[in-house]
């Protein structure tokens, strides 16, 4: 769903009560997907992963050869020309790039878990080909969760600057972008909340980011 249209935040029934009237009257899957949806998402990544598909959607996807750390939420997303995993730290994207180069490099919630994210950060910048883009997410307003370290938060223009500083991608190159509201905040301080759609608002509150991320370009 990359609809980021804002959402109520609540429903006139307690959602017990709507899930129950759902298994009785249309099944357990039918209602399971009307209530949540035929996937678990994380509620702070909905925002997130639409925004962060449009941006790449922008670029050449069939041309693209990918290599994404720590994770394989982009394998099927599009038609890329080739496309490579490494986890973190089996890889340890701090000690030194991989000998290969690639047109996009994906990293999705890693960056706050490393001792040195500059040395990184170059790192990556080496293993980008000519014209190769690197697309960096990164959460704000959440709770301490190590794995195994958690060391660093950054906003939107902290962001920013931490790639312009750390690997020299130039400021005009970069595209970012944030999202977060109250309820999510608060959603998320002890459990990574499971998106509801009828219960769940996607309404934006700049303040308030738990979600930020950024495209940066050679």
């Amino acid at each position: 769903m990359c609809d980021s249209d804002p959402r109520s935040n609540s429903i006139g029934r307690p959602f017990d009560q709507w899930r129950a009237l759902g298994r009785r009257f249309l099944g357990w899957r039918l209602a399971r997907n009307l209530l949540i949806g035929p996937e678990e998402k994380q509620w702070l990544r909905i925002v997130m992963n639409c925004e962060t598909e449009r941006l790449i959607a922008r670029l050449d996807v069939s041309s693209l050869s990918v290599l994404e750390i720590s994770g394989s939420f982009w394998r099927n997303r599009f038609p890329f020309r080739s496309y490579k995993s490494v986890d973190y730290p089996a890889y340890d994207v701090i000690d030194k790039p991989l000998s290969e180069k690639f047109d996009l490099i994906i990293a999705e919630q890693v960056w706050e878990h490393l001792l040195w994210p500059a040395r990184a950060a170059r790192n990556v910048k080496e293993m980008l080909a000519p014209g190769g883009s690197f697309l960096l997410t990164t959460p704000f307003l959440v709770r301490y969760h190590p794995q195994p370290e958690d060391c660093t938060r950054w906003t939107e223009t902290g962001l920013k600057h931490f790639l312009i500083e750390s690997s020299g991608f130039e400021a005009q190159k970069i595209q970012t972008g944030s999202w977060g509201n109250r309820a999510c905040v608060i959603a998320n301080f002890r459990l990574w909340r499971r998106y509801i759609p009828l219960l769940h608002s996607l309404k934006n509150d700049k303040f308030l980011p738990i979600a930020v991320w950024a495209l940066a370009g050679t």
